[in-house]
């Protein structure tokens, strides 16, 4: 992570939902804003739905930054289009 893009509380970016077992939902990116920031790349998030707001606290282990292989449960920062 480069030190131009450091997580900080307020700050937009991508969580990716986990999708359904069988496949009904699949795996995508959702709108996301930093609430809480923890050690390393790990934050608490606020993840913006179609269904509604859910939060993933840092105190229920928050969400790590994964901007590689982007798996369900991470967080990237938003693509530039």
């Amino acid at each position: 992570m480069t030190n131009e893009r450091k997580p900080s509380i307020g700050r937009d970016v991508h969580y990716v939902s986990y999708g359904t077992p069988k496949g009904e939902f699949s795996s995508t990116c959702r709108t996301a804003k930093i609430t809480e920031v923890g050690g390393g790349d790990v934050v608490g998030l606020i993840v913006f739905n179609p269904t509604g707001e859910f939060f993933h606290p840092l105190i229920a282990g928050g969400c790590p930054h994964d901007e590689d292989d982007k798996p369900g449960g991470t967080w990237h920062w938003p693509e530039f289009v």
